[in-house]
């Protein structure tokens, strides 16, 4: 290649001829972290608890807004246990606003209803309803593990995880076999299986007093198990938010380890780099940085602990009033990485994407313009001025990035937390990892694009 073509081209190599062997094991060793993450965060209240136990590590300590802090200072908010705040406090505080990186740590799953223990034909199930966009085929036949909390009667409340140790029982979702399949193989893909059907079998031994069989008698057996192990009732289950997740541990992908297979990817792969993005902010930043890890993204946004709420809003109003400023003004010159995936193309369905404005796995790091669908609905469209800036930056900083859009125009599309941050009248672009089979109980990121993703929002914060 001429050296003029070098200067006007668009350098769109894969990472790994780009990058020199240190900062490619620097990455795979970044990976090592973030494996460890996935596997104990498996649910966003997890993700919660699994974060502050960093964030305290490196120093955080719970937010006191009536506390006045100094540069340098480093604070969390825990919102409810199921989205959390994280700030370092600058040298100029919020008055030239804030830097913002914004994940989610919500995963599509399998909820239980509130009433959900049922048996039928001698075996015991759980009715649920799916959570976030899933294809529901690949929720079948795959084994579970059981996470959330009960609030028993008392008040009290029952921590559970169970299918994730070795020798814990775990559950599962039946399929019919292919010998008598042959109506359900004739629906569609969407419709082979109905939500109504995504049941979770939890057992099949009746319960016996003495020689009697009791009524309900597989039901029963289940309550009894739970009884005894936690003092749960079947009336606690109604006050009660129990997710059903894959047991798949996170693990190295390809004879060359070179990508990830998880569940959870969408959205923990952005999630952990911005955490450890504020963890690892070196010195005092010049203006205060926050990392936001909410919920809620999977369904929509809506709800207390989703960014479509305002408690972001409210913890950034905490920091301008401390300072005697407004925090219109304060939000106004803040800008925001909305930190989430995007799809990386796949050579097995390329005809779902177009090829030049896709992005690769590990050819670093995703930026999104605009997300939405049809013709740019429901989405912020990052302006001109925003997408440069964050270009000069990565570049100046040497982080690996692509531009990419979400597929075909006109074939589906998506969207993430960015258009409620925007709305806030911030500056706002999506800055995320690349990911193979979104939304699947497995999905795949390469290593080289997470490790980019934390450089990239090191880089942001420090700049």
């Amino acid at each position: 290649m001429s050296d003029f073509a070098k200067k006007v081209t668009l350098d769109r190599r894969n990472g790994y001829l780009r990058l020199e062997e240190n900062e490619i094991g620097s990455a795979y060793e970044f990976c090592e972290g973030y494996k460890t993450f996935l596997d104990c965060s498996k649910t966003e209240r997890e993700a919660v608890k699994t974060s502050i136990e960093i964030a305290e590590k490196h120093g955080f300590e719970p937010f006191d807004p009536e506390t006045k802090y100094a540069p340098g200072a480093k604070v969390y908010l825990n919102n409810r246990g199921k989205s959390v705040i994280f700030a370092v406090i600058g040298k100029n505080g919020a008055k030239d606003g804030v830097r913002i990186a914004a994940a989610h740590i919500d995963s599509p799953r399998i909820d239980l209803k509130p009433m959900p223990l049922y048996e039928k034909n001698e075996l015991a199930l759980l009715k649920t309803h799916y959570y976030g966009g899933i294809k529901k085929y690949q929720w079948t036949a795959l084994p579970l593990s059981m996470h959330g909390v009960v609030i028993k009667r008392s008040g009290e409340t029952v921590e559970l995880n169970l299918g994730e140790q070795a020798g814990d029982p775990q559950f599962c979702i039946t399929d019919l076999l292919p010998h008598l399949s042959q109506e359900q193989s004739a629906k569609t893909l969407g419709k082979a299986i109905e939500g109504e059907d995504l049941n979770i079998l939890v057992g099949s031994r009746p319960y016996r007093e003495g020689e009697e069989e009791e009524k309900n008698a597989y039901k029963l057996n289940i309550l009894k198990i739970l009884n005894d192990a936690y003092g749960i009732e079947e009336e606690d289950l109604i006050s009660a938010e129990i997710e059903f997740v894959p047991t798949l541990k996170a693990t190295d992908i390809g004879f060359d380890r070179s990508m990830i297979g998880s569940y959870g990817h969408d959205d923990r792969v952005c999630a952990y780099p911005a955490l450890m993005a504020a963890m690892d902010c070196a010195g005092i930043p010049e203006n205060t940085v926050i990392t936001v890890l909410t919920d809620k993204e999977e369904t929509g946004s809506d709800g207390n602990t989703g960014l479509n709420s305002a408690y972001l809003a409210y913890f950034v109003e905490d920091l301008a009033q401390a300072e005697g400023l407004e925090v219109r003004r304060v939000l106004s010159k803040s800008k925001c990485l909305s930190a989430d995936v995007t799809a990386a193309l796949d050579p097995t369905y390329d005809r779902a994407y177009e090829p030049m404005n896709s992005c690769y796995v590990n050819r670093g790091v995703g930026v999104c313009k605009y997300t939405g669908s049809r013709g740019k609905g429901a989405t912020s469209d990052a302006s001109a001025e925003f997408v440069g800036e964050v270009r000069k930056l990565f570049n100046d900083n040497a982080v690996l990035w692509q531009m990419g859009e979400l597929g075909r125009v006109d074939l589906g599309g998506g969207g993430t937390v960015a258009k409620y941050i925007a709305n806030l009248n911030v500056d706002v672009i999506d800055v995320g990892v690349p990911v193979l089979s979104m939304h699947a109980p497995f999905e795949i990121v390469g290593k080289l694009d997470v490790y980019m993703a934390y450089k990239g929002f090191k880089a942001f914060f420090e700049q």
